[in-house]
């Protein structure tokens, strides 16, 4: 029993069986978020595809897959180059003759602001964050009979800080496309996305001191910050047959942080 009023743990495996047969492709799961998620799939059934840009990262955690009796393969794929998302879908669908679900978990984040940002970091966001998740969709629709697709947005698509443009202009606009793709694709492919708040990654975490991390948890009504499970179980629920009548929805997984007015870390917003 401890004194710290916290959320409980995330299950990591609660249906281990619910995929099996399943074909999923996860991109950018070499490391982090995404590697959870293809962990979780893979611990429940399917056949997945890692995919990034790091070779040795994602062939490891494939191999890792492997060792614990799940099946995996890594594919490296840019996602800023169209023929190279093309060519990730072609080859899992190659490799294992189907495709059932996609996951677009890639992104990368700014932290700059609007009079700050440059055309290069437009475009990085643009490209990566939103132009690849229509494409591999694009692709994967031609090699899906029925299925669905999870794209994992932010809640800065919903409510947002200073100083993060234009990675929370492009994330509203992931939630955007994703009605429209549910609408388009549909009744055989739903499609849905999960908007994770802060959530307990290297990339996330790094750099905080011990104040800062508890000052962070304790602006979540839940006592914490998320962690890449709690992420992968709601992706693994909206691809699973239980959201069989879920589609162009958000599910937005930040421990209540949307729901919070304000807090002591809001700036000044007059201009000097």
């Amino acid at each position: 029993m401890t004194d710290e009023r916290v959320a409980p743990a995330p299950s990591e495996t609660p249906c281990p069986d619910r995929f099996a047969g399943d074909v999923v492709v996860v991109t950018g799961s070499t490391r982090g978020l995404g590697e959870t998620i293809a962990r979780r799939f893979a611990a429940e059934g399917a056949s997945v595809v890692v995919s990034g840009r790091t070779v040795g990262d994602g062939e490891s955690v494939a191999a890792s897959i492997r060792e614990d009796d799940g099946e995996a393969t890594f594919v490296e794929v840019d996602l800023r180059d169209p023929d190279a998302v093309a060519a990730l879908i072609d080859a899992a669908a190659e490799e294992y003759g189907a495709l059932d679900v996609v996951v677009n978990n890639a992104g990368v984040e700014t932290y700059t602001g609007v009079e700050e940002a440059t055309m290069e970091d437009w475009n990085l966001v643009v490209e990566t964050d939103l132009r690849a998740y229509w494409l591999c969709v694009k692709r994967a629709a031609e090699h899906m009979e029925e299925g669905a697709v999870v794209n994992v947005s932010s809640n800065h698509a919903f409510a947002t800080t200073p100083g993060m443009f234009p990675y929370n202009a492009v994330k509203p606009a992931v939630e955007g496309m994703t009605r429209a793709m549910a609408l388009d694709l549909g009744p055989e492919i739903r499609v849905n996305s999960v908007a994770p708040g802060w959530t307990e990654i290297e990339r996330t975490t790094e750099g905080l001191d011990e104040e800062t991390h508890e000052r962070a948890k304790a602006s979540h009504p839940l006592g914490r910050l998320g962690r890449p499970e709690d992420i992968a179980g709601a992706v693994t629920f909206l691809a699973s047959d239980d959201a069989a009548f879920v589609t162009g929805t958000s599910l937005v997984v930040d421990g209540g942080r949307t729901a919070v007015l304000q807090d002591d870390a809001l700036p000044d917003y007059r201009r000097e």
